[in-house]
């Protein structure tokens, strides 16, 4: 996924620097949503000056490129995986100005969709009051279908809980 996100930003003409990759790759190792200080404990294992300052630039530049969502609900981050997995992609990549988010108040599991049909109903329904939406993200929390039944949740393909 980290050379997907290299790619990707150097189409766009920008630079995943060693530092932004670094960051990009502990929100995907972490498997869940993680926050800004959790993801400075991990890269001061690599960098032992790092700063708040150096993951929240970081951060910013991986939110502007639509690599990474923030959970507001949260206040952490997880990966896009619309756009950083092939196996997810669509046509028309992620709208990060229409993320929406499953949040399961059980296990913590956090599950992207990417449902056209919320963004319309939302335009639509805006449209009618002359408001126009240029970003949303909606936020759901719940129980996954693991946690309802009492079932273990799934391993993950990549190993992550």
């Amino acid at each position: 996924m980290l050379d997907s996100a290299e790619r990707l930003c150097v189409a766009r003409g920008s630079r995943l620097t060693e530092l932004r990759r670094l960051v990009l790759g502990l929100v995907l190792d972490a498997g869940r949503p993680v926050g800004a200080y959790d993801l400075l404990d991990g890269l001061r294992a690599d960098k032992k000056g790092a700063a708040p300052p150096t993951v929240y630039r970081a951060l910013d530049f991986l939110l502007e490129q639509g690599l990474i969502h923030k959970i507001q609900r949260l206040s952490a981050f997880v990966g896009c995986t619309h756009v950083l997995d092939a196996s997810h992609a669509h046509a028309g990549g992620c709208h990060p100005h229409a993320a929406q988010f499953l949040i399961c108040t059980g296990c913590g599991q956090v599950t992207e969709l990417d449902d056209r049909n919320i963004v319309h109903a939302l335009v639509d329904a805006t449209r009618d009051i002359g408001f126009m939406v240029r970003q949303s993200t909606v936020e759901a929390e719940g129980l996954c279908g693991a946690c309802r039944t009492g079932s273990p949740v799934p391993a993950r393909a990549d190993g992550a809980p």
